[in-house]
């Protein structure tokens, strides 16, 4: 599943450096995970702007695959599960 979040959010960084919310959701949706099941951290400051980096998650069992895109680029992490059942912490997904 990693290779294939990296895969899709490579292929989404090269047309976009900073996605937004639907199009990380469309990424990871593609790479295979559940769309109801996703995490997606916000694309938009309080302020408005937008963020530096976007974040996806999706847990996969007791692990949660973590992609990232940040100026075009594309990075995977897999890390265990939190004990809330999320990835994220906090109520921003």
């Amino acid at each position: 599943m990693a290779a294939k979040v990296n895969a899709s959010l490579t292929k989404l960084g090269s047309t976009t450096s900073g996605p937004n919310r639907d199009q990380m959701r469309a990424a990871m949706v593609e790479a295979g995970a559940a769309s109801d099941k996703l995490e997606i951290s916000i694309d938009k400051t309080p302020t408005g702007l937008a963020v530096d980096a976007i974040e996806a998650a999706a847990p996969i069992g007791k692990q949660c695959v973590i992609g990232q895109v940040r100026d075009g680029k594309a990075s995977v992490a897999v890390l265990p599960i939190l004990a809330t059942g999320l990835c994220f912490v906090g109520d921003q997904h």
